[in-house]
Parts: C-alpha cells; structure tokens; sequence
C-alpha cells in the first residue's frame, strides 16, 4: 500500500499569517522546529516559548525566543500549539494547564501518536488535531533545513475541527522544512504502532541476540575485549544501518567481504522466522494496539520521577547491567578508555 506524499508545493504557508504559534517544550525537537518556522518566515513576535524555568528556557531566551513560564497564559493566546513535552507527561500538563485554556478553533500539533492514539489528551471538538512528526532527532531537524535539505516526517489529520486541519498541518509541515524532500500521511495508529512495535518487539529481540551471541562466544573461548569491538564497539553496526539506509537494507551487503555476504544471505533465507512472527504479532496486538501496554505503563508513570531502586527504569538498568554482557563492557570500557577516546 503507497503513502501520499506531500510536498511544498501542496503548502500554503499564507494560512500562518498573523498566528500565533506556541510550543509547549523547548527541547531537542521543540528548539529544531521554532528555529526553523522562525527562519521560514513566521515573524518572532508570533511565535511563544511555554516552558518551565530551567535551562531549557534559558536557550530559548539566548536564541531570541519570547518565553512565558505559565502554561495557561500561553495557551490562551494559541492559534497554534505544538505539544513537544514527553509523552509521559503531556495528558497531565496539557489537560489541566493547557486545553482548558485553548481556544476552540486552536490547530493542536502533536510530534507523537502516543496520548491521540489512546484517547488521553482532552480535546474540544472544534479544534484541529495534527500529527506532524519528524522522523530524526532535533538536531537533524535543525541541521537538514540549514542545508535546505528536508528530513523524513509522517503527517496525519486526527481531528478535523474546523475543516481546515489538512492545510494547516501541510503549512506547518513547509515552515519546519519537512515537506522539502515529502512528508509522508500516515496516522497516529500507525507511528503509535511502529514505534512501540520497535521499543516492545524488535529492539528487545536484537538486544537478546548480542547477549545470547556474546555468552556462546565466550563460551568458545573469545575474549571479553574481542567480543565487544568485533560485536558493537568497533562501530560496525553502526556503519552498516547507515548503509542501510543511504543503499538499501540488502543492497548494503555490496559492501562486505563475499564470504560476509553469502554467510549473511544463505543464513538469513535458511531461519524460516514462523516463530519471531509469532512473537512479533503477539507483542503488536495483544499489547500495543489493543491498549495494555499504555495501561500497564499509567501505572508507573508516578514512579519514574523517583530516585534510586524505587524508579522501575533504574532497577531494570541495573538488572541489564548486571549481565554477562553488561558486566564484560564495563571491564572493558575501563581498561581501554584511551582507545575509546581516539
């Protein structure tokens, strides 16, 4: 099934004309996209920092940002909001600080499908609700459209309040650069999807292999300094996505050895994968799509601003950290620090 691709050509950025445009959040994806609306025309007086006092605010200041610290002042004078606060925290602070504030025809912009995906932000039914999410870290963001060059972005239309959401959301596409090389339509289901289907399923799954994989190696006898530079450290793997991603998953093995090559295309065609699939297709609807995750993680979500043990995130570094393999890097790291260095 093809995506709609949209490009500068399908944006108006007329539409943003006399907006005000606040971002909730000046962090790494929050700071990317103000800069480069603001380069794009929008007019500095229109745009408005909300953001808590910290250095956050401070960096917004330095780059000429005007900055308010009350989230309902600077939601109320919002034709514009872009929710760039972790996903953890936005139902809190957008449903008590925020969307009581909001004017009824407001354009709600959301950089993840997390909170619209599992109905738990609070929104009236004349506001637009859209998803324009880049695909790269802030710093990309910002980088890319220095260099007039786009960065992948999925663009959606959640909520169509006012009947000009599909616009609104391709102008505000444009003003960060986004639809330079396509913003791609997609949906808050999908990114929520993929995404969680990546951090819950294929992640996981690649993290077990290197610790499976390191633990037999070590059992033939391979040292601990070996195992981690051939294995991550050396930065192969690294290379190698990004080889992926310029060439193309399977094109990228052109660049191997033709012993690496037939090892890694004969032993891939020969796992027929039925139970990973399995396993995979468990995680996607048994956990993510039909809410259980999302539920299991409210629970806890108190939790992770807590220090020490009682963090569940902390306990489960430690526990990672107490691995064979956890253990090993550590060993390593310390004893080859200058090598790392360089």
């Amino acid at each position: 099934m093809a995506a709609k691709i949209y490009y500068d050509s399908d944006a108006d950025l007329g539409l943003l004309k006399d907006m005000k445009i606040v971002f909730l959040g000046f962090g790494n994806q929050g700071a990317a996209q103000a800069q480069n609306l603001r380069d794009s025309g929008v007019p500095n007086d229109d745009i408005l920092i909300a953001n808590r006092d910290d250095s956050y605010a401070i960096n917004a200041r330095s780059k000429g940002f005007h900055v308010e610290h009350n989230f309902s002042k600077a939601a109320a004078v919002a034709d514009v909001i872009f929710i760039l606060i972790p996903d953890q925290v936005q139902p809190r602070v957008f449903n008590k600080q925020v969307a009581p504030a909001l004017k009824a025809t407001a354009t709600i912009v959301i950089a993840s499908g997390y909170n619209v995906f599992y109905k738990l932000l609070d929104f009236q039914v004349t506001q637009d609700v859209v998803m324009v999410a880049p695909r790269m870290i802030g710093s990309s963001v910002r980088s890319l459209y220095e260099k007039q060059k786009g960065f992948p972005c999925f663009i959606s239309v959640e909520q169509d309040g006012t009947g000009t959401g599909l616009p609104m959301a391709l102008a505000l596409s444009r003003a960060i650069g986004a639809t330079r090389a396509g913003a791609i339509a997609s949906s808050a289901r999908e990114e929520t999807a993929m995404d969680l289907f990546a951090e819950q399923a294929l992640w996981p799954n690649i993290i077990m292999l290197f610790r499976e994989a390191f633990h037999v190696l070590k059992e033939a006898g391979c040292s601990d300094e070996a195992l981690c530079y051939e294995m991550w450290m050396s930065k192969e793997p690294a290379e190698i996505f990004e080889r992926a991603a310029e060439d193309g998953f399977i094109q990228q093995l052109k660049y191997h050895s033709t012993v690496s090559q037939f090892g890694q295309l004969s032993g891939a065609l020969a796992l027929d994968g039925k139970e990973a699939r399995k396993h995979f297709e468990d995680i996607l609807y048994n956990q993510v799509l039909n809410g259980k995750f999302c539920k299991e993680f409210s629970k806890i979500e108190d939790d992770l601003e807590k220090e020490g043990s009682e963090n569940p995130l902390n306990e489960l570094y430690r526990r990672s950290e107490e691995s064979e393999l956890g253990k090993a890097e550590k060993r390593v790291r310390a004893r080859l620090a200058n090598l790392l260095v360089a």
